[in-house]
């Protein structure tokens, strides 16, 4: 059984004086059970709107959504209780100490209290518990919410942006609590972002979205080995020459040190005859490593 399943979901939202905005246009997604699965695209792709729909904060206009098995949103009593999310800025008490607000959440939601100190230490924060909220900094309000989100001892965690607006310290925290909760085998965990980076780090499996539709889906390193095109490394004695004679030829050129690196070359071997032919002879001629950034451009397009 997957954890989310999504088939042919489709949204459109009515604006005043304004068009209709279709924010997803028959959507296929499915995350696997187990690790964190990654669910990337530009702003205003459609994650957010997907996420609403499988918590039943929104209705599709048509479509179909399974979360842990359970039709969305019919069956989503039955199995709210097995999911944690963490959508935009977590809200609490601000005169509150951490502690206190995770045990008026436990409270309401019927949970132990014992929970409250359990995922205080799965997000360390169980040295600064009795802090008020509002004197947290930003990265330990974050990991605060995630707490909140984690206090049902969720089979599936939804984050969405989770580190939007932090700092560089509070992001590195966030991300290496997010690894370890994907690999502790108990949670799948699914991340919404639009940073390339964040992905790459973190994910076992990514799907990419672009203009509200699923353009790619599967273990990131087989989305990156399905990219088309790389980057090439090339080194010859007269940089500045030679570039000229490949941006003439219609390539992307950048200097990069002593070598020049060329974008999206489907077929390396043309650039040596190429510049072989205008009396520039190649003494490296290196593809690049593609990395998810390369292949979100040219997935997405002009989404971004």
């Amino acid at each position: 059984m997957s954890a989310i399943e999504v088939s042919g979901l489709s949204k459109t939202y009515r604006r005043r004086k304004k068009p209709p905005l279709r924010a997803l246009d028959g959507l296929d997604l499915t995350v696997a059970d187990g690790g964190v699965h990654g669910f990337l695209g530009p702003n205003g792709s459609g994650k957010t709107t997907t996420i609403r729909a499988l918590l039943g904060l929104v209705r599709a206009d048509v479509g179909e959504l399974h979360l842990l098995g359970r039709a969305v949103p019919e069956g989503l009593p039955k199995v709210i209780g097995e999911v944690g999310a963490l959508v935009e800025t977590p809200l609490f008490f601000p005169t509150f100490s951490g502690r206190l607000n995770l045990r008026l959440l436990a409270e309401t939601a019927g949970v132990a209290p014992a929970r409250v100190d359990e995922v205080l230490e799965i997000v360390d924060l169980g040295e600064r518990a009795e802090e008020r909220f509002k004197a947290y900094s930003l990265g330990m309000k974050q990991r605060l919410g995630i707490a909140a989100a984690l206090l049902k001892v969720p089979r599936l965690l939804i984050l969405d942006e989770p580190t939007v607006g932090l700092d560089p310290a509070g992001i590195r925290d966030v991300r290496e609590l997010i690894r370890r909760l994907g690999h502790d085998g108990r949670t799948t965990v699914f991340l919404s972002s639009h940073l390339l980076a964040e992905v790459e780090q973190l994910c076992d499996h990514v799907s990419i979205l672009a203009r509200g539709r699923c353009v790619a889906s599967g273990p990131v390193v087989e989305v990156l080995a399905c990219s088309s095109f790389s980057d090439v490394r090339v080194r010859v004695q007269h940089l500045a020459e030679a570039r000229r004679v490949l941006e003439r030829a219609g390539y992307r050129v950048v200097q990069d040190g002593p070598t020049l690196r060329v974008h999206a070359v489907a077929q390396p071997e043309n650039l040596n005859r190429l510049l072989g032919e205008q009396g520039h002879w190649v003494s490296e001629l290196t593809p690049v490593a593609v990395d998810l950034e390369a292949v979100f451009l040219q997935l997405t397009g002009d989404a971004g």
